[in-house]
């Protein structure tokens, strides 16, 4: 792992994220995203990058916030590492480097959503130690109804 590096991609960087996000965002229009990631930027979210050397191989957004249930926790969103990467223990390192970065931070826990048909990223969060708890439920509230 000696090439690989984690660390916050900074605010001013955000958009160099887009063509790993593009990978399971296939549906929302550039411009919006673009729109919808400066916001994220001003609200308790930051994200991840894994590197290796200078090029970015993957991303994981964290959303901060206090719950009743678990206390002081981040929500993992769209972990991806580009697939050429894949199958070699770097999901395991990533998400190591990322667990002690947020216990520096106070974080009690860490909680995620995966969509159903994502079996491969089931199997490694088990192994990662995450558990079903509940469902994510989705409503969308635009008048068109559409999801992007």
């Amino acid at each position: 792992m000696d090439n690989y590096s984690v660390k916050p991609i900074l605010k001013q960087d955000i958009f160099t994220i887009i063509p790993l996000l593009k990978v399971i965002n296939t549906q929302t229009p550039n411009k919006l995203l673009k729109g919808r990631l400066l916001e994220m930027t001003n609200q308790n979210y930051e994200c991840i990058g894994l590197f290796d050397g200078k090029n970015l191989i993957g991303i994981c957004g964290l959303w901060f916030s206090t719950r009743h249930y678990i206390g002081k926790t981040a929500e993992v969103d769209h972990a991806i590492i580009n697939n050429t990467y894949r199958n070699k223990g770097l999901g395991r390192f990533y998400f190591q480097w990322i667990y002690n970065y947020l216990k520096d931070k106070g974080c009690e826990a860490t909680e995620l959503n995966t969509f159903t048909e994502n079996r491969k990223s089931h199997k490694f969060y088990y192994n990662e130690g995450y558990e079903i708890y509940g469902f994510h439920m989705l409503k969308i509230l635009r008048s068109d109804g559409e999801f992007y």
